[in-house]
């Protein structure tokens, strides 16, 4: 699917993680916002409930002020120094009625407080406001990632997208692949039938290689007349395979130029963590010259065709 189209997907559950040390306040919370239909995650300790937040990435926390191992405010000092939580709403629990207090707590980034025992009706609409800003924030932070061409990811969401994998590969070892893809002859295209049918042709690939990647496969603008796909769970044999899919469904894409058929194909470039035999070797700059490098080689060959990186 297109970046451009993730607003018109069936919207998921968002979510709420609750925690507190008091698992009556779990189920008092469980109950007044069972008509919300939430996803709800449970900790009863500052640890478990961290753990939780890296784990889900909740749309909300519900975050105890008083825990007996650590307390709230210390809590919501390691979520805003943490880049990948800064964003997460923090609404604080607590019994206390001492202005000081929650104004420390609006210091330290939350975004709201309820005190217990908890009225259901403010409850509920503390909770709906906290998830609404933060449905707003996905919504501007995606659109921000997308390329205006083509409507897919583009080269800033790629380049975090990529490290993540990196790193979620070297921690639990398990295959990663990337293809770069480069529309052949692409100044041709432009100088012959102007940059709006370049466009027109951009986003056509973009979509025709979204139609024939897996889902879990992600597709993004590279910038100029190159796009890249990252392959998660993939050796560079299965890369391939994809690769020669995805120019099969190439070859079959005809534009119309004015009444003129023009048939565009691309030169794909393979790379993949097992080509590493030191995993020491491997990063995201390491991953990339071995695609690029694949990439050039099919173009110095005939272009509209698959290389695969050497092994190292």
């Amino acid at each position: 699917m297109i970046a451009a189209d993730l607003a018109k997907r069936p919207r998921t559950l968002q979510s709420v993680l609750i925690v507190d040390d008091a698992a009556t306040v779990h189920k008092v919370i469980e109950v007044r916002l069972r008509s919300e239909k939430l996803q709800l995650y449970h900790a009863y300790n500052a640890k478990e409930g961290l753990a939780l937040l890296r784990r889900h990435r909740p749309d909300l926390v519900l975050l105890d002020l008083d825990m007996p191992d650590t307390n709230g405010m210390d809590v919501c000092r390691q979520i805003r120094a943490d880049p990948a939580l800064v964003a997460t709403p923090v609404i604080f629990l607590t019994g206390t009625i001492d202005v000081s207090v929650k104004v420390q707590a609006f210091d330290l980034g939350a975004i709201d407080y309820v005190t217990k025992p908890f009225d259901s009706v403010e409850l509920r609409a503390r909770v709906r406001g906290a998830l609404r800003t933060k449905q707003y924030y996905d919504m501007l932070a995606a659109k921000a990632q997308l390329d205006a061409i083509t409507g897919l990811w583009n080269r800033a969401f790629f380049d975090a997208r990529l490290s993540e994998e990196v790193s979620a590969t070297l921690r639990h070892q398990r295959p990663l692949a990337l293809l770069m893809v480069d529309i052949d002859h692409f100044k041709r295209i432009n100088d012959t039938w102007g940059h709006p049918f370049g466009d027109l042709a951009l986003r056509e690939v973009g979509q025709a290689l979204q139609e024939a990647l897996r889902q879990e496969d992600v597709l993004c603008r590279y910038g100029g007349e190159e796009f890249a796909v990252i392959l998660r769970e993939t050796t560079v044999a299965s890369a391939c395979e994809a690769g020669e899919r995805l120019r099969e469904r190439l070859q079959g894409l005809v534009l119309d130029a004015n009444g003129k058929p023009v048939k565009v194909t691309a030169s794909f470039g393979a790379a993949a963590s097992d080509q590493f035999s030191n995993q020491e070797d491997l990063s995201v700059a390491a991953l990339l010259n071995k695609a690029d490098g694949a990439l050039y080689e099919a173009k110095r060959t005939g272009r509209d065709r698959i290389c695969a990186a050497a092994a190292s």
